[in-house]
């Protein structure tokens, strides 16, 4: 039998009332009290409000997103509903259905700040019309893309970058029930939504674009690329994208030469490619040794649909087990030694771990709404959550900790309880030491004042 809460206040349904504790049978001196009000899960969102202060993250967003509503009652600002959003969504919140609970969470009302700080953060109603209708409004649909950008910039503003390296990859965000663009993609063998990502070197997602599920991995890389490469056009840094086959298309590598990009980009093999390694084919004479052997060479290449001919690097692998060779095609426009290229181009394998990162500790696949603008405006959210927790990791983490995953991130750092004691002046949260030492969340908060203090400029 369902219960029902008829006449009860929503303070109630939080612990707020005093009334009995429940008891547990193995020990019946042990009473168990609810306070939704006074008492936290997420105390090390703290940390991210301060870092989101530091780097100036949501404030950026006061120039860009577009707000409609009039009058004097509003309750939560555009750059209130956005920090509940997004930080909710980096605690592991991905549904606005959570804004019924965490709008009485007293580390939520903190960070969203303004009236939440007194009454309440944003409810379920008051974050879906945010998200549903505030958001897919054209102008902030392209504002929220355009903000992940701009946050990469404030966090390169406090670190030295001397080069750029551009990962792009797609991936599959299944679907289920007949949700608007979603559609049956033979190489995940699933109904689903397939976005593209762009990522740098240091993990940062540069842009995402919801596409819909049945388009090639490279359509669209015009509208993901073009943006990133305008906003380091006059950046002093040397430049670099690397793809896989499904971007080895002639129009990305004049593109990239005219922008003075160096690529490396993976080529489906062909029967010109394969008689060009021919002399490394043929089996090694001889008893095959344990360890692969590895060759690699260098040559001229011109597809037909190529304005002229460009370098292509093959990689030949012989494994004992194996009756044929494993190869592979790269072409590029790196003058480096060819085993080299094949290493730096391998690199490109750690934008498959940030994706899994978005994945399994953003959970950004979790595109659940009906209508494509409205779960395009998720993807950006979780975007926007996912670089979050990532320029905590990369700029403010101790060395020791600094290798933690985002996973590990939420489940040590933002996963602490917290109980709340409320004063006439001040408000203090009390952090569980035993999920985090002090010490350790004290030099976090250093590293954090000094990107407040000392920004870097160049």
């Amino acid at each position: 039998m369902k219960q029902t809460f008829q006449g009860a206040k929503p303070r109630d349904l939080l612990g707020e009332r005093k009334s009995g504790g429940l008891r547990l049978h193995f020990d019946p001196s042990v009473k168990l009290e609810f306070h939704g009000a006074k008492i936290s899960s997420d105390g090390g969102l703290l940390l991210m409000r301060e870092l989101d202060e530091a780097l100036g993250l949501t404030k950026l967003a006061e120039t860009l997103l577009q707000d409609s509503r009039t009058g004097a009652n509003i309750r939560h600002t555009m750059t209130a509903l956005l920090r509940q959003a997004v930080f909710g969504r980096l605690a592991g919140y991905e549904d606005t259905n959570d804004a019924e609970r965490l709008r009485f969470d007293p580390t939520m009302r903190q960070i969203v700040g303004g009236r939440a700080i007194a009454n309440l953060a944003a409810s379920t109603s008051q974050m879906s019309r945010f998200e549903t209708e505030m958001l897919s409004r054209d102008a902030n649909v392209e504002a929220l893309a355009d903000l992940n950008g701009k946050w990469i910039m404030e966090a390169n503003r406090r670190s030295r970058v001397s080069d750029l390296i551009l990962d792009m990859d797609s991936s599959e965000s299944p679907t289920h029930g007949h949700q608007e663009g979603s559609a049956w993609n033979g190489h995940f063998a699933c109904t689903c939504y397939h976005p593209l990502f762009c990522f740098n070197q240091h993990g940062d997602l540069e842009r995402a674009m919801l596409r819909k599920g049945n388009v090639h991995s490279a359509a669209n890389w015009r509208s993901v690329l073009e943006p990133v490469v305008a906003r380091y056009r006059d950046a002093m840094l040397k430049r670099y994208f690397r793809g896989d086959a499904a971007f080895a298309q002639p129009e990305l590598y004049e593109y990239l030469e005219a922008e003075q990009f160096h690529y490396a980009i993976r080529l489906p093999s062909n029967d010109v490619l394969q008689r060009e390694i021919t002399h490394l084919t043929k089996r090694p004479v001889g008893r095959p040794p344990l360890k692969p052997k590895v060759f690699y060479h260098s040559f001229k290449y011109q597809a037909k649909s190529w304005t002229r001919p460009r370098r292509v690097v093959a990689k030949v692998e012989w494994h004992h087990d194996e009756l044929f060779p494993r190869v592979g095609f790269i072409v590029t426009d790196l003058t480096r030694q060819a085993k080299n290229v094949v290493r730096f181009y391998n690199k490109r394998g750690t934008a498959e771990q940030w994706i899994k990162e978005g994945k399994l500790a953003i959970t950004w696949t979790r595109l659940s709404c009906h209508g494509f603008r409205e779960n395009e405006v998720r993807l950006q959210l979780f975007s926007l959550a996912y670089n979050a927790g990532n320029f905590l990791r990369t700029l403010a983490l101790p060395r020791k900790v600094s290798q933690w995953s985002l996973t590990t991130i939420r489940e040590k750092l933002i996963k602490i309880g917290a109980k709340v004691v409320r004063h006439a002046k001040y408000v203090t949260f009390q952090l569980a030491e035993v999920a985090i030492p002090r010490s350790l969340f004290a030099m976090i908060l250093d590293k954090i004042a000094q990107l407040r203090l000392a920004p870097e400029t160049g």
